[in-house]
């Protein structure tokens, strides 16, 4: 077993993403599940791209729109997003307020 305690983590700045501060939970306890915390600020977000792993996106705290290539998703606090493998995205934040996302990120 393992605790990872709030305040606790390495920061981190995710590729293609703005206006996010990152921390890394949970990244070498497990071989397949990672886990960082985004604390996306105002007018902060990501990039349209991709990538190899499968993701999941839990709104912790605040809002924000995760826009695909033919669809978009307003998540709000306490819902969740699955991103498949290669799946291209882009997230804002929603009402110029900062939105708290946790990103658990899944390797085959």
């Amino acid at each position: 077993m393992k605790t990872v305690k709030d305040a606790t983590g390495t920061p981190y700045e995710a590729a293609k993403h703005f206006g996010v501060f990152g921390l890394q939970k949970f990244v070498e306890e497990s071989k397949r599940v990672k886990v960082f915390y985004s604390y996306f600020q105002p007018n902060g977000g990501a990039e349209m791209a991709g990538s190899p792993t499968e993701k999941i996106y839990y709104v912790a705290n605040g809002s924000i729109t995760a826009n695909g290539k033919n669809e978009s998703h307003v998540l709000n606090k306490g819902d969740l997003i699955f991103i498949g493998a290669n799946e291209e995205r882009e997230m804002k934040v929603n009402g110029g307020k900062p939105a708290e996302v946790l990103v658990f990120i899944i390797t085959p």
